[in-house]
């Protein structure tokens, strides 16, 4: 019976291979010593062909990974011994949350006072080793307010900008993809007028800086400037809406669509062709500003060009060529002759018109997609937003790199700046608007919560922050702008 004692011995040193690595993996409180000693009777036991260096720095490593996750292991207990203590003191105060959605606010109050210096070691370890990049979670200890005041429901189709009157009487202007642009009582949210000359959808809308005058960009490759005049109706009582927002607003509830079936503008007085129409583009044009002074106008087409002309002659002063894909967005300064460009080359750019005999131009470089928008600020800032769900603020005396960086989760679209108090709002394609300070602390996120704020992708936001009613408005793809009260 040879072969049948072979193959019980064979079997005897496998179980025993079998125990001896068994007994090393299940005494994981075992000491120096001990481990020594295993590690002596694994090598002893195996038929390896492997130089016994090797084999003993192989143990020396396999014991050092022994030793971490021992470390982890112990440390998972001691976590969830906390977090336990932590649960039981919450379910004894009657109060039910999901740890994703407790605010910090809460967990400081709440949480023990060793999770506290965790945090704290955390936080400090953090900010020593960011430098320029500012997360889209790094907060301040002051919770900035909103509230949803208005809701100005009358387009058919999803809205691209949203903007505010510089002049009396202050109106909205909306612009959408329904071929439409549509003003608005602030206070009653009441259509005013209805712009009806384009033929494509309306992908922006801009007003004179001292005329009631209007300048917006189509899909039917021309920007048309346009007079209205409007009769503001008497405001009638505010709705009181207690919804709140803070640093950490939960989101509870969604709706698809607002209600009704988008005919607030049906009955608004109608303009029906242009002042102006402005024609040299081969491409959508997505976008159009006035110069400061209001007699020239920059437009941004999907032909790669950005063009000037002159409001009184219609005349092309200069075409501005240089990026490589298609523009998304143009903004000027508002003091100074100069203009900005973004596109999708993931670049953006500065045209310097102050001296009329050369304009030139800086290429600013930093954003790994689509640049959607790049708007001036105070002094020399510049502050870009890009589908690669950051925000940069930039000095234009530096171009190398952004003195300041916004993380955030979603990509962002038409971004605007709050002057006097340095806020950005930053409208999201997953539907939410955040606000950021200009070194890049988050401030609040806008309500979405009780059926309130927007339901689909948010595409501009739009700030006038010395209106008593409503000093900050967004519009999106729900076919719905909507007009907040943030406490400056």
């Amino acid at each position: 019976m040879p072969i049948e004692s072979g193959s019980c011995a064979s079997a005897r040193q496998a179980k025993q291979k079998r125990k001896s690595h068994s007994l090393s993996i299940r005494r994981t409180n075992s000491s120096e010593q001990e481990r020594a000693g295993l590690q002596r009777d694994m090598l002893e036991g195996q038929d390896s062909k492997l130089p016994s260096s090797v084999r003993n720095t192989l143990l020396e490593l396999f014991g050092q990974i022994e030793r971490e996750f021992e470390n982890l292991y112990i440390e998972n207990l001691e976590l969830r011994r906390e977090i336990d203590t932590l649960n039981e003191r919450l379910a004894a105060e009657g109060q039910t949350i999901d740890g994703a959605e407790l605010s910090k606010g809460q967990l400081k109050t709440k949480a023990s006072h060793s999770t506290s210096q965790l945090s704290q070691k955390l936080k400090t370890t953090y900010k020593a080793s960011t430098s320029k990049i500012v997360s889209s979670f790094k907060t301040t200890t002051s919770r900035a307010i909103c509230q949803l005041v208005k809701e100005y429901v009358g387009h058919r189709d999803g809205i691209w900008d949203v903007s505010v009157a510089k002049t009396q009487p202050v109106v909205l202007g909306t612009a959408s993809a329904d071929h439409t642009a549509l003003l608005w009582s602030i206070e009653t949210g009441k259509c005013l007028a209805k712009y009806v000359g384009h033929v494509g959808s309306v992908n922006s809308i801009k007003f004179h800086p001292t005329e009631q005058v209007a300048l917006t960009a189509s899909g039917d490759q021309t920007a048309h400037i346009w007079r209205y005049i409007v009769q503001l109706p008497t405001p009638q009582p505010t709705a009181d809406c207690n919804q709140m927002s803070g640093e950490d607003e939960v989101e509870v509830s969604d709706k698809d669509e607002p209600d009704g079936d988008g005919d607030g503008s049906s009955d608004c007085p109608t303009v029906r062709g242009p002042l102006t129409s402005l024609k040299s583009h081969q491409g959508v044009v997505i976008a159009a500003d006035w110069l400061v002074g209001g007699k020239q106008a920059v437009t941004a087409s999907w032909d790669r060009t950005a063009n000037l002309y002159d409001v009184e002659t219609s005349e092309l002063v200069h075409s501005l060529t240089g990026h490589d894909q298609e523009l998304t967005h143009c903004c000027t300064h508002p003091t100074q002759r100069l203009v900005v460009t973004s596109s999708r080359d993931t670049t953006f750019r500065l045209w310097d018109f102050r001296d009329p005999s050369i304009h030139s131009v800086n290429v600013f470089q930093g954003h790994t997609d689509t640049v959607t928008s790049a708007v001036f600020t105070v002094g020399d800032n510049v502050v870009s937003g890009s589908d690669d769900r950051t925000v940069k603020v930039w000095d234009l005396k530096n171009m190398r790199s952004p003195i300041a960086t916004i993380r955030t989760d979603s990509a962002v679209n038409r971004i605007n700046v709050c002057v006097g108090q340095r806020i950005i709002a930053l409208p999201h394609d997953n539907r939410q608007v955040r606000l950021f300070d200009m070194s890049g602390v988050r401030l609040a996120r806008l309500p979405r919560s009780n059926r309130q704020g927007h339901r689909r992708m948010v595409c501009c936001s739009a700030w006038c922050e010395d209106h008593p009613i409503c000093n900050l408005f967004t519009c999106g793809f729900d076919r719905q702008a909507i007009g907040w009260k943030k406490k400056l």
